[in-house]
């Protein structure tokens, strides 16, 4: 878990480059404290390196040399990230390689993999990674994101070479070395208001995008990136045999207690994030097992109803785990919001970002790693939203024409009235109905204040290329499926990463684990949404991992009491102020931005999630294109073993 940052140059200036790349990479310091500042270079490729030291702290430095024995330095790696199967990995190269070593870590086991097996190397690992190789023999680049994109990786190609790294902030400051400038992307930006997050591949920047989940690339001097998608999500729905389900369930809870061992592999503690959901508890309660000292981290806020404090406590209880929590107020909320969306990179108006900033910082004085429970929902069935193709099967039975029909029927009847939206509905098809979790506009009140408004750059404008690989599927695993490539890498996990890693944080996922996802995949609908809950199978797999009190609680999320604090004195002034100061009028329409505001306040409409996300945006916009923001960004020492 690191900071990675290089330049693939066109004209072989690499070695005069090597102090800027220096220099850029100390905007991303925060992700590697315990050896900052690691560069190496040749002719063609300029590595910058911060080390985040995990595993064989007091060796395995980066950036890593690795060759065979006949040309014992031949590669240079930077890598971001957690190989979990290292030491299977390093065992099989050297069994059937002769493969040899001189670190006890898992960068050794990338390279030597890629070595003796090629690119097809990439799908033998387990684990979170972004990383960079580079030949000095072949002359040849090759990069690698891990299947569900958990670690991040930008890149940019100029007439100058081509950049790339863990943190966009580095690579603006690259740019201009190759040939590049900082033009914002329209495309992006609607993408974003609607969605309230940058789906992949774009940025808001036009000429850097970002290396998909689940694909490599190969670079040469002087030509662009050829890509090669490694792993594709297929959902493949296997009837339970009868008399065979507990076989099933304990299949689940098998591949998800071997997760868990394998995450919990480091040479520094290793605590969780405990909330009051089944997820987070099942990885407290299976991490247990192998830290009986476990220490557990919740959030919530000075709110009565906003917290999931006390059913936290609850389940750190009940399996024994050491519990601390962190209270969060409006002011401490307010204060943070600069300095958080400097850490994201791009805008991501998720909320729940706040709250997560809070909590890594308090579990960073007592842990160097945390597990959390992100990717179960979109494996197992978890969001009430994949209930829907139930309610609305009758329409599936409609002519055609009479589901249009519906449709011109419901846009007549007037807001509010029940019915209006189940026919709104049940008139769509799945692919413009759904587009993963999250939507903030429609599009009348995003014409109304985007002034670069087109309407073919909506949803589907990113999900029909998605969808377009997944015919015949049934609709609940296509919405999965939707919720991998959209919703997961584009908001939840990119907070996951930025968020603990803006407080040198390492956080594992061991749900999206290629173990774990191998038995969800296969699960048939009527074991994600059944009995009148979500995540069946994964609940009743868990039956004897979960407390009881917990495992049929009704889902929560993690709220926010955002509508309060926007509408109340918490965030009112704070919200008119930035609206008033953001030189965003190209962008937006101020006047319609302050109506929403308004109306707001005076209660006619819950515009919370709308006005949150034009509000991060331009806080965004005020901090890397107006110039305007500068957050105090602290330079924090924290020790290398905790």
């Amino acid at each position: 878990m690191c900071g990675l940052l290089g330049l693939l140059t066109s004209d072989s200036s690499a070695a005069s480059a090597r102090d800027l790349v220096a220099a850029a990479s100390h905007c991303m310091r925060h992700r590697g404290p315990d050896e900052p500042g690691g560069t190496w270079s040749d002719a063609d490729v300029a590595f910058g390196f911060n080390r985040l030291a995990f595993i064989d702290i007091e060796h395995s430095h980066q950036p890593l040399r690795w060759g065979p024995p006949e040309s014992p330095d031949r590669y240079a790696m930077v890598f971001n990230g957690e190989i979990y199967n290292y030491l299977e990995l390093r065992a099989q190269l050297s069994a059937d390689e002769g493969a040899v070593f001189r670190t006890e870590g898992d960068g050794e086991a990338i390279v030597a993999a890629f070595h003796h097996w090629g690119a097809d190397s990439v799908s033998r690992l387990r684990g979170m990674f972004a990383f960079a190789i580079w030949d000095t023999e072949k002359r040849s680049l090759f990069l690698a994101r891990d299947p569900f994109g958990i670690k991040p990786m930008f890149i940019a190609t100029g007439p100058g070479g081509t950049v790339f790294g863990s943190e966009k902030k580095s690579l603006l400051e690259l740019l201009g070395r190759v040939g590049l400038g900082e033009r914002l992307d329209d495309r992006a930006i609607e993408h974003y208001t609607v969605l309230q997050y940058v789906p992949e591949p774009e940025t808001l920047h036009t000429d850097i995008t970002r290396l998909e989940s689940g694909t490599h690339a190969t670079l040469t001097p002087g030509s662009p990136p050829r890509t090669h998608r490694y792993f594709t999500p297929q959902f493949e729905s296997r009837p339970f045999r009868v008399g065979g389900e507990q076989a099933r369930y304990d299949e689940i809870a098998e591949a998800l207690s071997d997760s868990v061992a394998k995450h919990m592999r480091a040479d520094v503690t290793v605590g969780s994030f405990l909330s009051g959901g089944i997820d987070s508890t099942a990885i407290a309660a299976l991490a247990i097992r192998h830290n009986p000292d476990l220490i557990t981290f919740t959030t919530g806020f000075e709110r009565e109803g906003y917290s999931e404090v006390d059913v936290a406590a609850e389940s750190a209880a009940a399996i024994g785990a050491r519990h601390v929590v962190k209270v969060v107020g409006p002011a401490e909320f307010a204060a943070s919001i600069p300095e958080i969306v400097w850490y994201l990179d791009d805008p991501v108006a998720d909320p729940a970002l706040v709250p997560l900033y809070f909590v890594a910082k308090e579990a960073r004085k007592h842990v160097k790693v945390v597990l959390s429970g992100e990717g179960a929902d979109e494996l197992f069935g978890g969001y009430t939203i994949y209930k829907e193709p139930l309610s609305l099967k009758p329409f599936d039975r409609l002519p055609a024409g009479l589901r249009s029909a519906a449709g011109r029927l419901s846009d007549r009847i007037p807001e509010g009235t029940r019915g209006k939206s189940l026919l709104h509905r049940g008139s769509m098809p799945l692919e413009e109905r759904y587009y993963g979790n999250a939507r903030s506009f429609d599009d009348a009140r995003l014409r109304s204040v985007l002034r670069s408004y087109r309407p073919e750059w909506t949803h589907t404008d990113v999900t029909a290329d998605i969808y377009a690989t997944t015919r015949g599927w049934d609709p609940v695993a296509r919405m999965q499926h939707i919720d991998l490539f959209t919703w997961l890498r584009g908001d939840i996990l990119v907070k996951a990463d930025k968020i603990t890693m803006a407080n040198s944080l390492e956080l594992r996922v061991p749900f999206l684990d290629p173990e774990v996802f191998e038995v969800a995949r296969l699960l048939p609908t009527d074991q994600k949404i059944s009995h009148g809950t979500t995540k069946y199978a994964l609940r009743r797999a868990l039956e004897q991992i979960v407390p009881a009190h917990v495992l049929h609680r009704k889902k929560l999320g993690f709220p926010v009491p955002l509508r309060h604090w926007l509408a109340g004195t918490e965030l009112y002034d704070w919200a008119r102020e930035t609206v008033t100061a953001s030189q965003t009028d190209h962008i937006f329409n101020r006047a319609a931005v302050f109506g929403m505001l308004d109306e707001h306040r005076a209660g006619t409409v819950d515009n919370s999630r709308r006005l949150w996300t034009i509000l991060v945006f331009m806080v965004w916009h005020a901090i890397f294109v107006e110039k305007t923001l500068t957050p105090d960004i602290s330079d924090h020492t924290y020790p290398v073993k905790l």
